[in-house]
């Protein structure tokens, strides 16, 4: 069977004659066509990533280590380079090196033992060295010499410093998110969920105002199973008590004065401190495996804590047969309230519940407490509010973190905080859980107030001679009271921040 083919008036014979286009789809063709040339030449924008690649091997034989996964960027003509990184590293565990292991930091200095450095021909033995200011350079100290010498980067997956979290990639220390990748940032919210906004758990706050009719322990309220981030607070002589569902104390119980320190009780730690003055606090992270109760006979007892959503309503069911009068939980954009000082009362809690105990005989009550010393007068504040200045620190700070202020001591034209950090939102360098950190004036700005939370970015300064290495509140920077609306103002303001 054959064809022909002519310029005009074609005809086909046969079955390899592909069929006649009509008119309008030529038309849609050529137009496409047209179309498809005028925006290829003048590409704007990015381009595009391929998907993720596979997670390589880990960089460790045993402990921790990275793993890397890549993927390319696709540019047509004209498009500008795709945004963000092609690299993302994550953190690998594997099982615990055997006793007397050879650190991965000293291997990396050894490999230099006996080879000429320095451009002499003499040969050193080297140890690490971890007083250099960058923790992700090979530092390496000439062993029983006085000098120590850089060979560049640590191989991905160094620890920064020993017992420190961070480890080294691309030269940089970096912390695993709660997702497990470095440098993501990503964050557990207040609910335990990674990455979350607050949303699938409420924000319980009472200030317990009832005062107990005789001396002795007090039901203040029920800390139900699930509960998250528990504080409670009051100003008194008397002594918070806490009590787990088997009956049994865990602090202050039976008439007995627990120290401070940290408990276990209801599958979390409750950390339980007391101040000079008549102040007690309660901290917990949580989650509690069961329920806790809180006994203490004066009024004004601030308590609050996280609840899952699904368990708010057994929550207040259980509290309203108690007859505790409940408020309603705050979504989470409501700002905390401050602590309320109690009035000097002593009221009672049940057996079995958690409260405060009052000590001594029945009819005799605590001292009035005394005001506190007024402070020294500072001149006012320069107005800081604002998404503008929160979004400045937050991308211009090598530290953002939730703290407790626990100390405060002025010194020539310095002021000195002592802080407990409680949660890390970014950090550039390992942090300890308890630091200083210091505000260039005896009237500093932002004021912080002892047993206060805030959220606070942190530059790090270090002098030239490398003699002091501070943490450092700029004046007029950034120190806000936490409360659940900033905590996720700040959040949001991590997504902004240019790469």
């Amino acid at each position: 069977m054959g064809f022909s083919v002519g310029l005009a008036g074609t005809r086909c014979i046969g079955i390899l004659c592909p069929p006649r286009p009509r008119p309008f789809q030529s038309l849609l063709l050529l137009l496409w066509t047209l179309l498809h040339c005028v925006l290829g030449s003048s590409a704007q924008g990015p381009g595009e990533w391929t998907p993720w690649g596979s997670w390589s091997r880990c960089s460790s034989s045993c402990g921790r280590g990275v793993s890397v996964r890549s993927r390319r960027c696709i540019r047509l003509p004209g498009e500008e380079p795709c945004w963000e990184s092609g690299h993302e590293y994550r953190v690998c565990q594997l099982p615990d090196c055997p006793p007397g292991a050879v650190p991965f930091r000293d291997l990396q200095c050894a490999l230099y033992n006996g080879h000429p450095v320095l451009g002499t021909q003499k040969t050193y033995q080297w140890i690490p060295f971890h007083g250099a200011p960058n923790q992700c350079d090979l530092n390496c100290l000439a062993e029983g010499h006085a000098f120590y010498h850089s060979f560049g980067r640590v191989l991905d997956g160094t620890p920064c410093s020993p017992g420190a979290q961070g480890l080294c990639v691309a030269g940089r220390c970096l912390s695993a998110g709660c997702d497990g990748v470095l440098g993501s940032g990503a964050l557990e919210d207040r609910c335990g969920r990674c990455g979350g906004a607050n949303d699938s758990c409420l924000f319980v706050q009472r200030v317990f105002r009832d005062a107990g009719a005789f001396a002795g322990y007090w039901n203040v309220t029920l800390i139900p199973e699930g509960a998250r981030h528990i504080r409670v607070a009051h100003r008194s002589r008397n002594h918070l008590a806490l009590m787990g569902v088997d009956g049994r104390y865990v602090l202050n119980g039976n008439w007995e004065v627990s120290p401070p320190g940290t408990y276990e009780a209801a599958g979390t730690r409750v950390v339980y401190a007391r101040a000079a003055a008549p102040q007690e606090t309660l901290h917990a992270a949580g989650p509690t495996s069961q329920d806790l109760l809180l006994q203490e006979p004066n009024p004004g007892i601030q308590f609050e804590f996280w609840l899952p959503r699904e368990r708010y309503g057994p929550f207040q069911v259980q509290t309203q047969a108690r007859g505790w009068p409940v408020r309603q939980p705050q979504p989470r954009e409501v700002e905390a309230r401050a602590p309320i000082a109690p009035p000097p009362l002593m009221p009672t809690l049940a057996p079995g519940e958690v409260g405060r105990a009052g000590w001594g005989r029945p009819g005799v009550w605590p001292v009035p407490l005394t005001a506190p010393p007024p402070t020294d007068p500072c001149p006012p504040c320069p107005d800081t509010r604002g998404r503008a200045h929160r979004l400045l620190h937050y991308c211009g700070s090598d530290f953002v973190f939730q703290a407790r202020v626990v100390g405060r001591h002025r010194q020539a034209q310095e002021t000195r905080y002592e802080v407990h950090i409680q949660l890390i939102y970014k950090n550039r360098w390992p942090l300890r859980t308890r630091e200083y950190v210091w505000a260039p004036a005896r009237c500093p700005c932002p004021p912080l107030a002892p047993q206060q939370e805030y959220l606070m970015a942190i530059r790090r300064l270090v002098s030239p001679d490398g003699t002091q290495d501070r943490l450092l509140l700029p004046h007029a920077g950034y120190a806000r009271p936490w409360s659940p609306a900033e905590d996720s103002r700040i959040r949001l303001a991590a997504r902004r921040c240019p790469v």
